[in-house]
């Protein structure tokens, strides 16, 4: 089993794990009202997924 000789210092371990960040979540615009949403989520202003209207908004 491969065993490390040396310890990782804390500026190689951060260089390695700089790419480890999340990414913007996609937004897009809802199909209903037009509305900034995510994909695959219920738009919170218009309450549709698609074109069914999941939760009845006023």
């Amino acid at each position: 089993m491969a065993v490390p000789k040396k310890k990782t210092s804390h500026s190689r371990q951060g260089k390695r794990r700089s790419h480890w960040n999340l990414g913007n979540p996609t937004v897009n615009k809802c199909t209903n009202c037009g509305a900034a949403c995510r994909s695959h989520r219920v738009c919170s202003k218009c309450g549709h997924y698609g074109t069914r209207e999941i939760v009845v908004t006023d």
